[in-house]
């Protein structure tokens, strides 16, 4: 595993783009976290590249999956094995490496390392140990999905895989049916027509959502519209392909009524100062609490 600039076999440090062989500058040592492409090959960024063939260490999720990748940019280094089934025994051999003063570049089999994978182990213990960590953005599903569904993206949340079981799936969508962000789901395309359906009966036919298919694939695609239409549609759909599930957030619950916040106010004053009962009356009905304290104050005023 231990690599040179050139190994007996002609092995360089380097790269091709359009049969052009790119030379790959050495790298600190680091455990460098590669971002690669989701399905696309082209999807790859240059200093991936060069930190893929640079590195003293390259390790993968399967090396098999990878290996496509290198021989796709005549990237010669040797991948070496790191994933869930193995990372009792090969955690501390990186580790070892980097404590070698070695470089250790580490991906995953699409997009980026550390979401839903183990790299988020190996990544915890470098930085305990006092290892410098360098990311390489690039590919992500999530916010490919995100960005190609058509739902607000100004706040989101990315919940990993859906449970396998039906209750566990259904208690999923509960805990997280209120908070006021897009979710991002993983999901298989065998289960993804249940999962519509446990979507729709927990968050509401209504709630509007994306299933993204095969994202940067030849056979991409996005399907949109409500968790009622969704699920109806899946029903009677044979899915292959890698899926993502994007949920919009919950509609913005309607203004309380004006007879409702005076009442409340009202209720609110008997036991409170104005400014006291304003602040409390924002955070029950969701009202600013300059315009809740001059509604009290008009309604002293006018003997309310």
């Amino acid at each position: 595993m231990d690599r040179h600039d050139e190994d007996g076999g002609g092995h360089a440090r380097s790269y091709r783009l359009h049969d052009v062989s790119i030379p790959a500058r050495p790298l600190e040592p680091a455990l460098y976290l590669v971002a690669t492409p989701i399905g696309n090959l082209a999807d790859i960024t240059l200093r991936a590249l060069e930190t893929l063939a640079g590195a003293d260490v390259l390790a993968c999720e399967d090396t098999r999956v990878t290996r496509v990748l290198l021989d796709r940019y005549g990237i010669r280094n040797r991948p070496f094995a790191y994933h869930e089934h193995n990372a009792d025994e090969a955690g501390p051999r990186l580790l070892a490496f980097l404590a070698e003063g070695k470089s250790v570049a580490l991906v995953s089999d699409a997009g980026t390392p550390l979401v839903s994978d183990p790299g988020y182990r190996l990544a915890t213990l470098a930085i305990e140990a006092g290892f410098r960590v360098v990311p390489l953005p690039g590919a992500s599903a999530p916010l490919a999905a995100l960005v190609g569904s058509g739902l607000p993206n100004d706040a989101f949340l990315f919940a990993g895989f859906l449970p396998h079981k039906d209750k566990a799936k259904r208690d999923r969508f509960a805990e997280l049916a209120a908070i006021p962000s897009t979710l991002i789901y993983f999901d298989s395309p065998h289960r993804i027509g249940d999962s519509l359906v446990a979507a729709a009966q927990v968050l509401g036919t209504q709630r509007r959502a994306a299933v993204c298919r095969e994202l940067t694939k030849t056979f991409e695609e996005f399907r949109r519209g409500t968790l009622g239409e969704l699920a109806a549609e899946f029903a009677e759909r044979t899915v292959k392909g890698e899926i993502v599930l994007v949920i919009a957030p919950p509609d913005a619950p309607p203004p309380p009524e004006e007879a409702d916040v005076d009442a409340l106010l009202s209720q609110l004053s008997k036991d409170m100062p104005a400014g006291k009962a304003a602040t409390e009356a924002a955070r029950l009905s969701g009202l600013p609490r300059k315009d809740l304290y001059r509604r009290l104050l008009d309604m002293k005023g006018n003997g309310g």
